[in-house]
């Protein structure tokens, strides 16, 4: 049963990564356009927060691949998450009309933090480097 729950793991942690990877990657070869995005929500300081937001997706993504502190990395990314569906699927701003696809979006990040926060709560398992010093 152990050897299971340490193969789902690492492959939760691999699909938790797949979504935050590349989104992050996308950051950066457009990032004129993901700051110009913050500043149309009128948040301060769009390039700097364009910068957070890739280095928290890119560097916990890593992190997840690897199961290196773990933990921590899941924990960044449901806070990050939980931000970005706040700001940026703010469906209940919207006209009825236009709610539902924000609404979507926002509930499957809500889906996403929840994998996280059970991720931050278990450990990355065996298959990682937090488990190769017992430390999952």
């Amino acid at each position: 049963m152990r050897a299971m729950q340490d193969v789902l793991t690492l492959l939760g942690r691999l699909l938790l990564a797949a979504l935050f990877l590349p989104s992050g990657w996308g950051k950066i070869a457009g990032f004129a356009g993901t700051a110009g995005y913050i500043g149309s929500k009128g948040l301060p300081m769009p390039e700097v927060l364009a910068g957070a937001a890739i280095a928290v997706e890119v560097l916990a993504s890593v992190m997840l691949i690897v199961g290196w502190r773990t933990r921590w990395a899941a924990f960044a990314l449901a806070v990050f998450t939980v931000v970005a569906a706040i700001f940026f699927h703010d469906f209940w701003n919207l006209p009825v009309d236009k709610q539902m696809m924000q609404q979507i979006l926002f509930m499957k990040n809500v889906g996403v933090v929840g994998g996280l926060l059970v991720l931050t709560a278990w450990g990355a398992g065996s298959f990682s480097l937090d488990g190769g010093r017992g430390r999952y």
